[in-house]
């Protein structure tokens, strides 16, 4: 019987195997430039028939690091990556960049389908702290149904000593609609390229469907039904936010979903406060 394991590449990483099938690599301690602002990721993030799913650092925005957690503008600290969108110039290249470093690990385990990877970071620009976060991220595989699961918990607590304001470019009257921030997953290029398929689609509870209904729409789920090249496997993408609806961020041309914690106000955060992400995100081979 096929169990989970983990490698730990100390210091560095944590390989997630199924038997012997790589599921997935964390990488904690990342070695990505300043400008991209580095921060943890999972990359590859693999389905149970071997498909790749992410896409590290792509051409069009290297900054987007396959599954990672981020917020795009701390009180002008930028943990998004890349250039930052401000009035009245737009997009530019600034000396804003933030990293999140990793502290310690305070659960490293797998048994039988399960896995947790659990660890302390800081939130750090320049020699400033803004945030501690306590990161939870639990790990279930679900063989007979071809299927795996992440469930992605993060507690930040704001240790600045002073109010921090959370934006993205559409909340600080930038470029309208790009509200991105949050958990975010950057999806291989082929996933939802329909070549006029139209069971290749994203959906979204309230029977939601298309790009132009799911971005922006409140909702406590969305799924990518999508078809890899060469092996034509199809998957869904299910991602869930536990806590209840928000606002979805969603591409299709360039495959990316965000789970925004805000849209088109800014969001402040009290010297002391803490902020809260529950998050499950369900990879699932259907043919």
């Amino acid at each position: 019987m096929k169990t989970l394991r983990l490698q730990h590449d100390t210091g560095h990483a944590v390989t997630l195997l199924f038997g012997d099938a790589l599921l997935s690599r964390y990488v904690y301690a990342p070695t990505t430039d300043a400008k991209e602002s580095p921060k943890p990721y999972f990359h590859p993030v693999n389905s149970l028939a071997g498909d790749t799913l992410t896409n590290f650092r792509p051409n069009d925005h290297p900054w987007h690091h396959a599954l990672c957690f981020t917020l795009n503008n701390v009180s002008g600290a930028n943990f998004w990556g890349g250039p930052t969108c401000l009035p009245p110039d737009g997009y530019k290249w600034r000396d804003d960049h933030g990293s999140q470093n990793h502290v310690a690990w305070t659960k490293l385990e797998a048994s039988g389908t399960m896995a947790v990877l659990a660890h302390s970071l800081e939130w750090r620009r320049l020699q400033e702290i803004l945030f501690r976060e306590e990161r939870t991220l639990d790990i279930t595989v679900d063989a007979s149904a071809q299927a795996w699961a992440l469930r992605w918990r993060s507690r930040l607590t704001n240790v600045s000593g002073r109010e921090l304001s959370l934006g993205n470019p559409h909340s600080n009257g930038g470029l309208a609609g790009s509200h991105y921030t949050g958990l975010q997953f950057r999806g291989a290029r082929e996933l939802l390229d329909d070549h006029l398929d139209p069971t290749i689609k994203i959906t979204a509870e309230g029977g939601l469907e298309g790009v132009a209904a799911v971005h922006g729409a409140n909702a406590r789920w969305m799924e990518w039904h999508g078809q890899l090249d060469g092996t034509l496997h199809r998957v869904i993408i299910r991602f869930e936010n536990n806590s209840g609806p928000l606002p979805w961020f969603v591409r299709r041309n360039y495959p990316l979903a965000a789970f925004p914690m805000q849209l088109d106000r800014n969001l402040a955060v009290a010297a002391g406060a803490d902020l809260a992400f529950d998050h499950t995100l369900t990879f699932t081979s259907v043919s």
